[in-house]
């Protein structure tokens, strides 16, 4: 277990560095200069000049790029933002639990939507609940987040004045954003779970628990959903993961201060050392959140677990025969 987790960590070094060339490249090469931005309108060409030069927008783009990296390797250092002249780390780490709160708070919304609906479905395979569930998974695939806000806040907050439109500052204003994203990511989670149900609950083991007298809870429980989680848990991990940093749209729409609108905001003045620092951010919490739905699988099936024991492998231990077998 410990030699695949450090195989996963090592293979998170040439995806980080393909990420920061990416987003390194689309900023360099995007229109716009951030010392025009940040002088006042009636600055001369001196003034602005003076400020390229400050913040290093005269070098090439391979020195530019290597004293990035330089930075970034040995000190840890994402940058100083153009904005504020404040490190990049700090900025990103003041926003950012305000982004996990808001993906937490979806996924528990998504979760028990998604699992109950999608074992209803498979159970109920054609049925009029079947139906309806998989009609509005379509449509909440379908539906873009920002339009699902907008609705929300049309109705629950400028019609019946239920709930406030933007913030995020008590439990109260978190229920309108956490139905926006959560809804959408219960229609993956459901669709999955009912595939992968309707896949296992076809098994010869499930004809067989029926068979002894089981019941049909601990069959559809016990039996059919374990063994069915493993692709359910990738669908919950990745929609996670995506959260972190697809949700983007939706704090702009509600104004939550968290790790998108600030993305937004760096990316609209320009401010290339916040952009590029929190896009690499997410891309390394994105990484681990994969790493964490992998051993995860170890918990929920013996079989992975025991591939990545310390032990023999699997193959090694089946070639092998007893002396005395008889």
């Amino acid at each position: 277990m410990y030699k695949y987790l450090i195989k996963r960590l090592i293979m998170m070094v040439p995806v980080l560095l393909g990420v920061t060339l990416v987003i390194f490249t689309l900023l360099y090469f995007t229109p716009g200069n951030p010392a025009k931005l940040l002088l006042p309108d009636e600055a001369s060409v001196e003034d602005i000049r003076e400020k390229e030069e400050e913040l290093g927008l005269n070098d090439p783009f391979a020195i530019r790029y290597v004293n990035y990296m330089k930075g970034l390797v040995f000190r840890g250092d994402f940058g100083i933002s153009y904005t504020t002249r404040r490190p990049v780390l700090d900025e990103i780490l003041l926003r950012f639990p305000t982004t996990v709160l808001l993906a937490t708070l979806s996924i528990l919304v998504a979760v028990p939507i998604g699992i109950i609906a999608g074992i209803v479905s498979a159970t109920r395979q054609y049925s009029i609940f079947d139906n309806i569930a998989t009609s509005l998974s379509f449509v909440g695939v379908s539906m873009p987040n920002f339009w699902q806000g907008l609705l929300l806040i049309l109705l629950f907050s400028v019609k019946l004045e239920w709930l406030p439109s933007s913030g995020f500052v008590s439990p109260k204003y978190w229920i309108l954003p956490a139905i926006t994203i959560g809804t959408s990511s219960a229609a993956n989670i459901m669709r999955m779970t009912r595939s992968s149900m309707l896949e296992v609950i076809r098994q010869n083991y499930i004809r067989t628990a029926r068979a002894k007298g089981q019941t049909e809870r601990v069959v559809k429980y016990q039996h059919a959903l374990k063994n069915a989680l493993i692709p359910v848990v990738t669908v919950i991990g990745l929609s996670f993961g995506n959260l972190l940093g697809g949700a983007v749209i939706t704090e702009s729409i509600f104004s939550i201060p968290g790790l998108g609108k600030l993305m937004v905001d760096a990316i609209n003045v320009r401010n290339y050392p916040l952009a590029q620092g929190s896009v690499l951010f997410l891309a390394l919490t994105f990484s681990f959140v994969n790493l964490g739905v992998d051993i995860l699988y170890a918990f929920i099936d013996p079989r992975i677990k025991y591939q990545y024991s310390a032990g023999k492998p699997k193959r090694a231990l089946l070639k092998e025969k007893p002396q005395n077998e008889y």
